[in-house]
């Protein structure tokens, strides 16, 4: 299921939106949003199960507090007998005579306790282990030890009804040759262990419930059915850890330790028999097998047990043990895990916790704007208040190499860790130990009681929050006012309250909310209230200025500078306050200092303009959202590994759902659509710890690509592709290039939108070039757009010449607004890694059009891929066409907005590849858009700049902006959205690698790529 675009709200919004409410209400079993917006009841929900929550609470097996049964009874049914064939069967390794020669060796016993069914093989002489353990725990209990523990078991012991062993008849000579005697036998044992497991005294007893294979893991629902348990000796090592590998994994360095094995439809686990914690998780995958043969082994009575993170060798009691354990793990595996062991498309691995993985996590970002209710929808403060809660909160983030990026991980760590001991971080990689110097974790996702995950582009983090409006500027503040019944409608409190405290009246009969004690005090807040309205009313008043956003078209009814914001939260009035401090950013302009600071500002947001931000995300439910938790889950299990400082108890293993639960789903976002669902990633060793390489992103892209009929819609971070195998890898480009070509050749319509930042995010003066990071990145990115022999345009001039133009446009987004008086204008950042085919196949992520992102062994990324299933009539060339729901409505929603369609009603953008559409609506608004903001304010980057000494020249002319103000203002009129023509030819005469010399020649060229 996937959120989807609604017209009246950005994605950005949306998503933040139900990202906060979802973990604001999460509760310890189920969700439940305010305004009756999710229906929380389960009618599948009841007593009969074990929250999923138990696994953080495991004690040691000999505990008599362990929580294992359920409160329906647990019944024992013994289906055959299995009789030895040879001599050697008839004894076990220790010698030792069964206790009758004759008799049948193995019993098959199937076990029931409420949705749960297992089987499990006992000999007699197992029986009659188990029946003397349990009197001489009998005597024990009744022995007045001296003892608290003992003293209380004994009082439990006295009131209980099954106090009274059940008998076990003995048998003796040859008496059960004959079959009858044999079924007579078994119907003894039968009622014996039936009568025992009656009686809690006995069945909550370790030896017990070792005998039917059962544990504190076994009947937890969310974690599936119930397979093979049992103790084994596990050897240590096996564990594939790139860089400095531990000696275990030496063949002639390792140890054997006693843990119970405990396998599942997903994974298997093992646990230590002494504390009950689960000490190693393995996630089923492709690579499975189990080999039993010694040569395979090493080891006597070994089983061997392999996958993509492990090669796991386990030690059993005997021949037959073995193998019956090595073909039943086998067996379930297969039978309940299936969807995990073979190959999928592209190449990818198919109110209790919530989990974070971060490239970068900003704790004190406001996940709701305007800020109006205090800290309440702060991010530390969602997270402190659920974890409050009963919610165990688990955070990745990556350990950058500080002197590359300034995004202090540490910082945020630390201030994590410090709210609540059930929030627990890690940060990856160790540089040093890893030799992982070059990629990052760039993944952004969460994932809620591993039911509800958030997958796309959007970090955690300053700067990212935005919406369709896209504002250039933030200096002011904003009021909550509650009013009194008899107040006037146009009255509104002072523009200086915020949510959180107590309401007070101001003298009006209108009631403001004040501050809140843990609000904090925001450097700027109010410094302008004394000017900024009356001169931009003044301006707009004589057709001087523009409004900032849709916005800011104030209803002439409210009086003064008073403005009415409808976010959900209430009637919000005053001048706009949706950044604060760190928050709002211009990093192309200055990158960001002192992040322990966050609530001060580092750029004069009354001189210069913010950088808005253009990102997406989706949202996942059921198996989909499961798969997203398993990546998390093996993240966070390899790092455990690897890093000694995580390997204590209080960073638990994490445990994957089981799949056959994944649509009981407790909550939903609203307004989803059914659609089919794949998720994506880039992985490899060092980031996840597995054998081969991942880069199902990629193979989705290129195969989404050529297989695309009419159109295809990118937007994205970066446009790195066109390989010539030796500095760049991706096909990506090559695709798209392809696929033009064929539709020539075939002379057919097909056409491809391309939307990328104007200039990279990084630090630079562009007026003076930039730096050299900057340049290093545009230089790649033109050399896949129209530079060397390798560009996708250069590919298509060899092949058609000018007849390119019809198939392909490369556009950014730009924007305009008034400040302190002044025009100004900025790019907008494309932070966005989506695509669109034919309206009915979307890929939406965090990977980028790059090497780093795409070929798997370097960054970390994960993306979801939407097939639609469901239909709906559309237009495509003219014609009538089905589209699939969730595509089109998402399409509709960004070229309505990049286009300004949303204001101006004339414009369609129904039909994506008509002449009508391509020429005059997409490629002339982006032309026109782009020559305005030359002509007012001179923007870079610009193809009439093809050299350093066209630079100067250039900005040696003034633009209307300051020459004419009034006349720039009229010719602003005419812009429509955001969209503008990539300027193909900025600096095509000169050479933007990094000059010898510089910090960034010395880097290896795959940084840049």
């Amino acid at each position: 299921m996937l959120r989807q675009s609604e017209p009246t709200s950005s994605t950005l919004q949306l998503v933040a939106n139900d990202m906060t409410g979802i973990m604001d209400k999460l509760d310890d079993r189920e969700l439940d949003l305010e305004d009756g917006e999710f229906d929380t009841t389960d009618d599948h929900l009841s007593a009969e199960r074990l929250p999923f929550k138990a696994i953080y609470h495991m004690v040691a097996f000999k505990e008599s507090e362990a929580n294992v049964f359920l409160s329906s009874p647990i019944t024992a049914k013994i289906l055959e007998v299995e009789r030895f064939t040879s001599a050697q069967d008839r004894f076990n390794v220790t010698a030792q005579r069964s206790v009758n020669k004759s008799l049948p060796a193995v019993f098959k016993i199937e076990m029931k306790h409420g949705e749960f069914t297992w089987l499990v093989k006992r000999k007699e002489k197992h029986f009659m282990d188990l029946h003397r353990e349990l009197r001489t725990y009998k005597t024990f209990m009744r022995l007045p030890l001296p003892k608290r523990s003992n003293t209380v078991k004994r009082q439990a012991v006295t009131r209980s009804e099954g106090e009274q062993m059940p008998n076990l008849p003995r048998v003796g000579g040859d008496d059960l040759e004959r079959e009858d005697q044999v079924s007579s036998r078994r119907k003894q044992l039968e009622d014996y262990l039936n009568n025992l497991l009656k009686k809690p005294m006995y069945r909550n007893y370790h030896a017990t419930m070792e005998f039917i294979d059962v544990s504190q893991l076994s009947f937890i629902h969310d974690l599936g059915p119930k397979g093979l348990e049992g103790m084994v000796l596990k050897r240590s090592g096996g564990h594939r850890i790139p860089g400095l590998n531990c000696c275990g994994r030496s063949r002639m360095c390792y140890r054997w330790s006693k843990r119970w094995l405990v396998v599942k439809d997903s994974c298997l686990l093992y646990m230590k028999p002494e504390s009950g914690a689960v000490s190693f998780v393995m996630l089923f995958d492709k690579e499975f097998s189990i080999k039993m043969d010694s040569k395979d082994t090493e080891t006597k009575h070994g089983i061997r047990i392999d996958g993509l993170s492990r090669s796991l060798v386990l030690k059993c009691s005997s021949y037959r043990h073995a193998r019956w354990w090595g073909q039943a793990i086998e067996a379930f595996v297969k039978k309940h895990g299936a969807a995990f062991l073979t190959d999928h498309r592209f190449g990818s691995f198919a109110r209790e916790e919530v989990n974070i993985p971060a490239k970068w996590l900003s704790p004190e970002i406001f996940l709701k704007r305007p800020v109006v209710e205090g800290n309440r929808w702060r991010l530390d403060c969602i997270l402190k208040r659920k974890a409050q809660q009963g919610v165990r909160i688990f955070v990745m983030l990556y350990k950058e190499v500080e002197l590359a990026l300034g995004i202090n991980s540490g910082y945020s760590k630390r201030t994590l860790l410090h709210l609540h001991p059930n929030i627990k971080v890690m940060r990856h990689p160790d540089h040093v130990s890893s030799a992982v110097y070059l990629w990052a974790h760039h993944e952004k996702i969460i994932v809620v009681d591993q039911s509800v995950a958030f997958v796309g582009g959007i970090d955690l983090a300053y700067g990212r929050w935005d919406d369709r409006e896209h504002r250039l500027t933030d200096v002011g503040s904003v009021t909550l006012s509650h009013q009194a019944e008899a107040a006037s409608p146009n009255m509104a409190a002072p523009a200086n309250g915020s949510g959180g405290g107590a309401p007070q009246s101001n003298g009006k009969n209108i009631f403001t909310v004040t501050d809140s004690v843990d609000q904090p005090r925001l450097k700027g807040q109010g410094r302008l209230k004394r000017t900024r309205f009356s001169i931009r009313r003044h301006l707009q008043k004589h057709g001087l200025a523009s409004a900032d956003s849709d916005s800011d078209l104030e209803d002439e009814e409210i009086s003064g500078s008073q403005r009415s914001l409808h976010t959900g939260v209430g009637e919000l009035f005053g001048n706009t306050r949706f950044w604060h401090g760190k928050d709002y950013c211009n990093f192309v302009y200055r990158d960001w200092i002192q992040l322990e600071k966050p609530f001060d500002d580092f750029i004069d947001r009354h001189t210069t303009p913010r950088m808005p931000w253009h990102d997406i995300s989706s949202v996942v439910h059921g198996k989909a959202a499961r798969d997203v938790a398993r990546h998390f889950i093996q993240r966070w299990n390899f790092t455990k590994i690897m890093k000694p400082k995580y390997r204590s108890l209080s960073f638990p293993y994490l445990l994957p759902k089981s799949h056959t639960t994944a649509e009981e789903q407790r909550y939903q976002v609203p307004n989803c659509i059914p659609s089919k669902v794949q998720i994506l990633r880039s992985a490899s060793d060092w980031s996840a710890g597995i054998k081969n390489h991942e880069e199902s992103i990629h193979n989705a892209y290129v195969q989404v690509i050529l297989n695309s009929q009419h159109f295809i819609y990118i937007e994205n971070q970066f446009f790195i592709s066109c390989s010539d195998n030796r500095y760049v890898f991706n096909k990506i480009g090559d695709a798209i290039a392809q696929r033009i070509i064929q539709a020539f050749r075939e002379g057919k319509k097909y056409r491809v939108y391309l939307v990328t930042p104007l200039l990279p995010g990084f630090e630079g003066d562009i007026s003076t070039g930039g730096g050299s990071a900057l340049q290093a990145i545009m230089h790649f990115n033109y050399r896949t757009m129209n530079r060397g022999e390798h560009s996708i345009i250069s590919q298509l001039h060899k092949e058609m010449g000018d007849q390119w133009m019809n198939y392909i446009s490369i556009a950014g987004l730009r924007t305009h607004a008034e400040l302190e008086g002044k025009l100004v204008t900025e790019l907008i950042y494309v932070h966005s890694k989506m695509l669109i085919a034919d309206d009915n196949t979307v890929i939406i992520g965090s990977a980028n059009i790059n090497d780093r992102s795409m070929l798997g062994k370097r960054d970390s990324e994960v993306a979801v891929i939407v097939e639609d299933s469901e239909m709906v009539p559309s237009v495509m060339d003219g014609q009538e066409y089905q589209a699939g729901k969730y595509a089109l409505q998402l399409r509709l929603e960004c070229f309505r907005m990049i286009l300004g369609a949303n204001t101006d009603p004339s414009i369609d953008v129904s039909d994506p590849i008509s002449e009508t559409f391509f020429k005059e609506v997409w490629t002339a608004t982006s032309a026109r858009n782009a020559t305005v903001y030359q002509k007012v304010f001179r923007s870079l980057p610009s193809s009439d700049v093809r050299n350093i000494l066209d630079l100067e020249g250039f900005l040696a002319v003034p633009g209307l902006c300051t020459e004419d103000p009034a006349r720039a203002q009229e010719k602003l009129k005419k812009i429509r959205g955001f969209l503008v023509q990539f300027p193909l030819d900025f600096l095509c005469e000169e050479n933007l690698l990094p000059p010898i010399g510089s910090k960034e020649a010395m880097m290896p060229m795959e940084v840049w790529t």
